[in-house]
């Protein structure tokens, strides 16, 4: 009984928040794509299957809004071509009538905050330059002291000579460009600051992660404030809504929980002992923000999208890079009507490591 009032209270609660304002009118058509991870001949592929780009990669899309979920970094080698390819389109379609929102997903984040443990080394390649080398010298003969101390704390007998032949391990061609790009003067954290988290479209939401509980009580816009605060402020902190495991870039339980992902461990509302099933948080979203359905990336569906919930919940993330060697898809929302799409998997070399 308890719970059951929680839940009515929740929802009653709803009606007076700011995220409930009357909803825009639709795009004719929306076409959203998962998570990318560097591969950039699938998203070629893909924005060409559905009708957004020319042979020549240019906008063809006319009146059509896309929506790239997030996530285009990290796994793959080419994630600076299709930064750069989503850059000119967020410019040239507005010119024909349409839209390109890149959204915040959790590894943009990540890239912000200096955590590089996905990514590829052709990532940092793509950096560099006729002056890395020298550029990494002067970064090492500037902080010498300093890097010699932390090699010395671990092995005190290392001679200055091993020392710096280590680090140069560490500092591949392209990697100071790279952290370079992503600080918040720089020009890709510049962009990720621009885009955002969250998005309304008509009676769609969109989001990388997944809507907790315990953010659903926020506006669209400051959720997308407090996520370009904290990448500004390079947060590292886990109660900092781009790291917290229940905020929008990261959450997964509105699609399983307890499967020993942090993730999926939905938080406990206020005067209760246990939290929202997943159909009462999804719905919990749906009543605040004003829209029919949820549209999430993030957790990797390798055969195609899903749609759960009675189709309150579309997951399109299918493993698009390959690096899962998923399904290449797209999701269509025209009126009404939502088509999961796919597309053959361009032939391509295996990456290397």
């Amino acid at each position: 009984m308890l719970r059951f009032l929680v839940w009515h209270l929740l929802v009653f609660a709803a009606v007076l928040l700011p995220g409930a304002a009357i909803p825009q009118p639709a795009p004719g058509r929306i076409v959203a794509i998962g998570d990318l991870h560097g591969d950039h001949d699938a998203w070629q592929a893909i924005a060409q299957a559905a009708g957004l780009i020319d042979a020549k990669g240019h906008w063809s899309g006319g009146k059509t809004t896309l929506v790239q979920m997030g996530d285009v970094v990290d796994r793959g080698p080419d994630s600076l071509k299709i930064i750069h390819d989503l850059q000119r389109l967020q410019k040239e379609a507005p010119k024909r009538g349409g839209r390109v929102i890149a959204l915040v997903g959790n590894h943009e984040a990540m890239m912000m905050t200096g955590d590089l443990r996905y990514v590829h080394p052709g990532e940092l390649a793509a950096f560099a330059d006729r002056g890395s080398k020298d550029r990494r010298d002067r970064v090492y003969e500037a902080n010498k002291a300093v890097i010699e101390a932390a090699y010395h704390a671990q092995s005190p007998q290392m001679s200055a000579d091993a020392i710096k032949s280590e680090w140069v391990k560490t500092m591949p061609l392209g990697k100071i460009e790279y952290q370079l790009a992503w600080r918040p003067d720089g020009d890709l954290g510049k962009w990720a600051m621009g885009n955002p988290a969250i998005v309304k479209l008509g009676d769609s939401l969109f989001v990388h992660g997944g809507i907790s509980s315990a953010f659903a009580g926020l506006s669209i816009e400051e959720i997308n404030r407090q996520v370009a605060s904290a990448l500004k402020a390079q947060d590292k902190g886990l109660t900092a809504i781009i790291n917290h495991p229940q905020g929008p870039l990261w959450y997964r339980g509105l699609i399983s929980r307890g499967d020993g992902d942090e993730a999926t461990l939905a938080p406990v509302p206020p005067g209760s002992t246990v939290p929202l099933t997943i159909e009462q948080e999804i719905d919990l979203a749906l009543h605040n923000y004003g829209v029919k359905r949820i549209v999430v990336a993030h957790t990797p569906n390798p055969p195609g999208i899903v749609s759960g919930d009675g189709a309150k919940l579309w997951r399109i993330d299918s493993g698009i890079s390959r690096a899962y060697n998923g399904t290449l898809s797209f999701l269509e929302i025209v009126g009404g009507q939502v088509t999961a799409h796919k597309v053959p998997r361009p032939a391509g070399k295996a990456w290397g490591k």
